[in-house]
């Protein structure tokens, strides 16, 4: 089987938890199948030090954002105030969020929607932010319960589940979907033996019901019956 990577896109102000609870699942998920997946921290910008909405902690990506690459580009959410005054220099989670969706890494990750070869997970904010970009347009998603409203009047069909499957665009809800959405992953493209030995070794279960599009229907360029 070709190596897959599994690409979680970093930017200012993103949610820690985002990133690690995926990074944990994937990594865990690759060692069980032979290293089949290269999970990687990356940025629009290339290799950086990038700090989270928590002032405490930043990671480092280590590479460039690579559309072509295939396997999955993860995209996390923000983490900050709810509440501010941007113009007082307050760094709310919409305005986080809003530097993201007109950042450099919303074509390239326009790109990856593009290709046949990676699927898209997204969850919490960043599934928002990705909207706010205009690339969910059509699409059906979740978001954080707080940002439901904004993400249908960005002219998605936001669905109130835990995780939404609409083909190369994988979504989860809150900040702890992260896991979720992982896990599915695992289990759709290597199997529930896969899925659920990561499961057994972090004591996790993964909660709700995953939302799927008809087996009749599929996403893209292609119509559905």
């Amino acid at each position: 089987m070709p190596r897959l990577h599994a690409q979680i896109v970093l930017f200012d102000g993103f949610d820690p938890l985002d990133v690690i609870a995926p990074f944990e699942v994937l990594t865990a998920g690759s060692q069980l199948l032979g290293g089949t997946i290269a999970v990687e921290l990356v940025c629009a910008s290339g290799p950086r030090v990038v700090r989270s909405g928590n002032p405490q902690i930043s990671l480092t990506a280590t590479a460039r954002l690579d559309p072509g690459a295939p396997g999955y580009v993860v995209v996390p959410g923000a983490v900050g105030p709810v509440d501010g005054d941007p113009d007082a220099g307050d760094e709310t989670i919409p305005v986080l969020l809003g530097r993201f969706a007109s950042s450099d890494a919303m074509p390239l990750i326009r790109r990856a929607l593009d290709n046949p070869d990676i699927t898209v997970a997204a969850f919490c904010g960043g599934s928002l932010a990705l909207a706010m970009a205009g690339l969910l347009d059509g699409r059906t998603a979740t978001t954080h319960g707080q940002g439901i409203d904004a993400l249908k009047a960005t002219g998605v069909n936001a669905v109130r589940a835990r995780v939404v499957d609409d083909g190369d665009l994988i979504s989860g809800g809150g900040v702890t979907s992260g896991l979720d959405v992982a896990l599915y992953l695992l289990e759709r493209d290597f199997g529930s033996q896969t899925a659920h030995a990561v499961e057994e070794l972090f004591e996790y279960e993964r909660r709700g019901t995953t939302w799927r599009l008809p087996p009749t229907r599929v996403t893209g360029e292609r119509t559905s019956v």
